[in-house]
């Protein structure tokens, strides 16, 4: 069960239970500071809301390239030239973004994740994707 209970200010502790957990008390103010919340802890110093970061250009494009397919899938296109001219981009990038859907789940993690090599490029990966996802080699 998760709730906070606020009735013993600068006091910390812990509390055992007798089903084995623990309750930990730590004093901590919340306040707000325009939209943000900021938590200051007893020895003063303040905790910042990391911000999110900003997406790569290779996240932006797997993510293009998984909503234009949603949305061939889904009918509200029909091919891939309608979505080029609604988005205002050439048939040819939109179709090496849909490509990037077919990459192997340890790829798109290393893309989401931002751990990629340096030397593997957008445009190999969406002109040319691996064929073979369990690692093994070409013969």
């Amino acid at each position: 069960m998760n709730e906070i209970n606020i009735n013993r200010v600068g006091v910390t502790g812990i509390i055992p239970s007798s089903d084995g957990r623990l309750t930990l008390i730590i004093p901590i103010k919340i306040r707000r500071r325009g939209s943000n919340k900021v938590i200051t802890l007893p020895n003063g110093e303040t905790g910042r809301p990391q911000k999110p970061l900003d997406p790569t250009p290779m996240q932006l494009a797997l993510a293009r390239g998984h909503r234009w397919l949603a949305m061939l899938e889904s009918g509200e296109v029909k091919t891939l030239t309608e979505i080029a001219k609604r988005e205002g981009v050439d048939n040819s990038y939109v179709s090496r973004m849909v490509n990037l859907t077919t990459l192997a789940p340890d790829i798109v993690a290393a893309i989401l994740d931002d751990i990629l090599p340096d030397t593997i490029t957008l445009l190999e990966l969406a002109a040319d994707p691996p064929v073979l996802w369990g690692g093994g080699q070409r013969e």
